[in-house]
């Protein structure tokens, strides 16, 4: 049997030139994974992954040039503003929403052709606020007020779920990850304490 010869990385989009991009041999393709207050837009035939307890992520793709991209967000409404990739203003909803969209645009993908798919929003957390369930409202309500349908869907529930998204064909995969519920819960604790507390510095992985 012959290894197929790994391509070197076609450049990334101005502005997501740092993230890091993995060849994948089970996909045949590079991926990026996005963590907790991370957005991610390309034009090439990537592969997007995430793993999402109470958070919510979108995936957006214009259906006709084939740029598309995946955020990743842990509430739903932050106020200081702040527009660039690196942002903790991305670890909210309006944020992570508002620039993964402006970021498409730029790309010169049409709001008209904007394919969506949410993924996320469990009940993770023991405690009395539903966070995913704030996270899903806020986003379904977004989605509205931007006058964007959701195509598909996999939310709510109480298991975590791992992602994969390809931009280049809006075909996502979801796998349903009981095995590091407790990992995830107590990822997502420290996270939040981490937002009242002090700034979020760099980006948090759920698990590797």
């Amino acid at each position: 049997m012959y290894e197929t010869r790994r391509p070197d990385p076609r450049p990334a989009l101005p502005g997501f030139e740092s993230r890091k991009r993995v060849w994948d041999a089970q996909h045949d393709r590079y991926a990026v994974k996005i963590s907790p207050g991370g957005y991610y837009v390309t034009n090439n035939d990537e592969m997007l992954v995430t793993v999402l307890g109470s958070c919510v992520a979108a995936c957006i793709r214009d259906t006709k040039i084939g740029v598309g991209g995946m955020n990743h967000f842990m509430l739903p409404v932050g106020k200081d503003r702040r527009d660039d990739v690196a942002s903790d203003g991305n670890r909210y909803g309006n944020y992570a929403m508002e620039n993964l969209i402006n970021s498409l645009l730029k790309q010169g993908a049409t709001r008209g052709n904007l394919e969506v798919k949410i993924f996320g929003g469990a009940r993770i957390l023991n405690s009395g606020t539903d966070i995913g369930g704030s996270n899903l409202e806020f986003v379904r309500r977004y989605l509205t007020d931007e006058k964007l349908s959701i195509v598909a869907e996999d939310t709510a529930g109480t298991n975590p779920r791992k992602v994969l998204y390809f931009p280049a064909s809006g075909r996502a995969r979801v796998r349903r990850v009981r095995s590091v519920r407790a990992h995830v819960e107590a990822t997502e604790k420290r996270y939040l304490d981490d937002i009242q507390n002090k700034p979020v510095a760099g980006e948090i992985e759920l698990f590797s």
